[in-house]
């Protein structure tokens, strides 16, 4: 799972773009960028094999446990029809450590639907360095 903004523009109509010039001058340049609309925060939830559902947030809303929750039964709903016929017991869920995902609420609700959740691993500096060896006795 993970959210992103989604901005939208307004069309800027024919007659406002339209500028004065003669046949054969340079089309004028626009210095200033147009500013957006409005924009709308999206959660996706994915699978390997693509998306699986989006939320879209309200414009009065903020992510909190309330909000998030019942994605996550639509969530459960269409993991049962995606799934249908394959052989899976658990749904290993992987979301960021916002405090929305890591309320009580939410973990609560997860724990409900049987959602394993995966720890972001702890940092550390020399991750590209490490490296893991592993025998076998």
């Amino acid at each position: 799972m993970d959210e992103i903004w989604l901005c939208h523009y307004g069309p800027q109509t024919k007659q406002k773009s339209m500028a004065w010039r003669h046949n054969g001058s340079p089309r004028p340049k626009k210095f200033r960028v147009q500013k957006s609309t409005g924009k709308i925060l999206a959660s996706i939830f994915r699978d390997q094999d693509g998306i699986l559902l989006i939320g879209y947030l309200p414009n009065d809303r903020s992510i909190n446990a309330e909000y998030y929750s019942p994605l996550l039964v639509q969530l459960e709903d269409i993991l049962k029809e995606k799934r249908l016929g394959k052989v899976t017991k658990v749904v290993l869920f992987f979301h960021d450590n916002a405090p929305a995902c890591r309320a009580l609420a939410t973990q609560k609700e997860l724990a409900y639907l049987g959602f394993h959740c995966l720890d972001h691993p702890p940092y550390s500096p020399e991750w590209p360095r490490r490296t893991t060896t592993c025998s076998l006795d």
